[in-house]
């Protein structure tokens, strides 16, 4: 019991959940189908684990892998550079066949948690799904959000989905759909749970 205690407490520090950030909390969704994908949306969540970093656009955001090799597991760490905001972290919190979520470290712009996950549609498609769940971190990184941040998250995540989609299929069926909401916290902010379940491989 003592070493899950510590393997926790372990795997929160530094994390900062959406509800000790500022301003709303934001839901922002990102998603695709996937042209004649041939692996299986388990393969498209497993080779996201093994190759997280070949994904994001460089000209906006850099990760590197704090330690560690093999693919993203529950704890690492990835340091973040972020184009105008200096460098940050993000952590591993959860992962499962067809999904890994990251949180955010002491820091960071923004504060809590991103999933990244694929599944299937109802025509059998498979869907790459990006899902955040944030706040920013502090007034001054709220302030600087509302100027050019929300414009760069978008163009970060909508290429990573881009450079995924022509790495593993054909590109994307029709658009990268793009939708933001303001939500309530729910129990799930202050825990180590993904922003979506992704399911049906």
């Amino acid at each position: 019991m003592g070493t899950t205690k510590a393997r926790i407490r372990a795997l929160w520090a530094d994390v900062v959940p959406a509800a000790e950030g500022v301003g709303p909390l934001l839901q922002r969704d990102y998603w695709a189908v996937l042209d004649a994908c041939p692996l299986s949306p388990s393969e498209v969540a497993g080779t996201v684990r093994e190759r997280f970093l070949d994904f994001p656009p460089e000209d906006l955001v850099v990760f590197r892998r704090a330690s560690g090799d093999g693919p993203l597991n529950v704890g690492d760490t990835l340091e973040v550079e972020i184009r105008m905001a200096g460098t940050t972290a993000v952590r591993v919190l959860h992962v499962d066949e067809q999904s890994i979520t990251l949180a955010t470290a002491e820091g960071h712009p923004e504060a809590g948690r991103i999933t990244f996950g694929a599944y299937r549609n109802g025509r059998a498609d498979v869907i790459f799904h990006i899902r955040s769940r944030a706040r920013s971190s502090t007034s001054a990184h709220y302030a600087g959000f509302l100027a050019l941040g929300e414009a760069m998250q978008t163009k970060t995540w909508t290429d990573f989905i881009d450079r995924l989609a022509h790495s593993l299929a054909d590109g994307v069926i029709g658009s990268i759909y793009v939708e933001t909401s303001e939500v309530e916290d729910d129990e799930t902010d202050a825990a180590d749970a993904p922003t979506f379940t992704a399911t049906g491989d």
